[in-house]
């Protein structure tokens, strides 16, 4: 300290250079830090190879700018003294705020669209970067939890046993349409189709070219190849479900499949992010959105935010309980015929039923325990 500054001492390729602590600096070279810098907040544009890096001290004020490699990134990080590191929620972020939190920073994901309103200005990295590090320090920001390995692989097994269904239904939807073109039509179902194709293709007197059967054939067998594994993806999902205590207790629930609850547990985890059960369904798209004003308030259809893929299983779950649930047995089943007497429709009843198992999920995720029927 020298007339009340202080100095902060770098090193440049062996070269000793003092900075005026609290002066922004921009490193072009890699350097070794000598003395703990007032950086509490990092901001970091998350990208394929470069990424920019915005620090600011205590009062938000931009100290550091610089660019860095993956490699060079880590090494940075692994360097750098205990701060708050922000991320955008995107492809690799994950892995990376995983790999800052060994390091011990405190490290808080934010989904994209919360950071763009403080984006100044034109987009760039450094101007993404700078908002994520002001946007980070916001106490009413929502963050992303980071999610472990094992919530990884559970999300890439739904994910590739998503892709393949999609292909079926892809391939189905192609084979009805060559053979709607040639006079052949088959009824409405997956098992009418895979019943009937055998015996079209046998037949002689079916209205079709020797080219067009073979054509046929191959997306036959690519159906039969895509069964198999979406058979084996399923399996290991149940033998995962069955094997973990957390997904155990969820199976408890009505209408919680071996999907639904590998599915939870890979995208919620332990559900402590949510302080109550409706945040989790909102979490989910399943509460109506608003759009009121003037003190006049105005509900419309479900929000269908978050997951697409997670709320279409809840659905299919709470449309199996519609459907095979005891409702004299089930508290809940009186609930059902009070909601159907007042003439509402199935649908509007189905995604209610949802919406009440999400809230069941999240309430034996949050105590540890199984779901304990209540008697009508």
């Amino acid at each position: 300290s020298t007339a009340g500054r202080c100095w902060v001492a770098f090193t440049f390729n062996g070269m000793v250079r003092p900075v005026p602590f609290g002066k922004m600096v921009s490193v072009r070279q890699p350097i070794t830090w000598r003395t703990i810098m007032d950086i509490t907040t990092l901001g970091i544009d998350v990208s394929k190879k470069i990424f920019q890096v915005v620090g600011t001290n205590r009062a938000g004020k931009p100290l550091l700018r610089e660019k860095f490699t993956r490699q060079k990134l880590a090494e940075f990080i692994a360097q750098h003294p205990l701060c708050l590191i922000g991320m955008e929620a995107c492809p690799g972020a994950q892995h990376l705020a995983r790999k800052f939190e060994e390091y011990g920073h405190q490290v808080k994901l934010m989904p994209a669209q919360f950071v763009k309103p403080y984006v100044k200005s034109n987009k760039n990295d450094y101007n993404d970067a700078a908002a994520i590090a002001e946007a980070v320090r916001r106490p009413t920001m929502r963050f992303v939890t980071t999610k472990t390995s094992e919530q990884h692989d559970l999300q890439a097994l739904h994910r590739v046993r998503e892709r393949l269904v999609r292909t079926r239904t892809s391939i189905i939807c192609q084979l009805r349409s060559f053979m709607l073109e040639n006079g052949v039509a088959v009824r409405t179902g997956r098992a009418a189709l895979a019943k009937a194709l055998p015996d079209i293709l046998e037949d002689a007197e079916q209205p079709l070219s020797d080219r067009m059967r073979a054509l046929i054939q191959g997306l036959r067998d690519h159906w039969l190849f895509l069964d198999e594994q979406i058979k084996s993806v399923s399996a290991d999902l149940e033998r995962i479900a069955k094997s973990r205590d957390d997904c155990r207790r969820l199976l408890t629930v009505p209408g919680v499949g071996p999907l639904v609850a590998t599915a939870l547990i890979a995208s919620v985890g332990n559900g402590k992010q949510f302080k109550r059960g409706r945040e989790l369904s909102a979490w989910l798209g399943l509460v109506p959105r608003e759009h009121s004003t003037g003190g006049k308030q105005r509900l419309l259809g479900i929000s269908k935010r978050g997951s697409s893929y997670l709320r279409k299983l809840v659905i299919h779950g709470a449309r199996s309980c519609y459907l095979n649930m005891n409702r004299s047995q089930h508290r809940m089943g009186a609930w059902i015929d009070e909601m159907a007497n007042r003439g509402t429709h199935r649908n509007i009843i189905v995604v209610a039923i949802a919406n009440k198992l999400a809230r069941i999920c999240w309430a034996v995720m949050r105590d540890g325990d199984v779901y304990h029927c209540a008697r009508a």
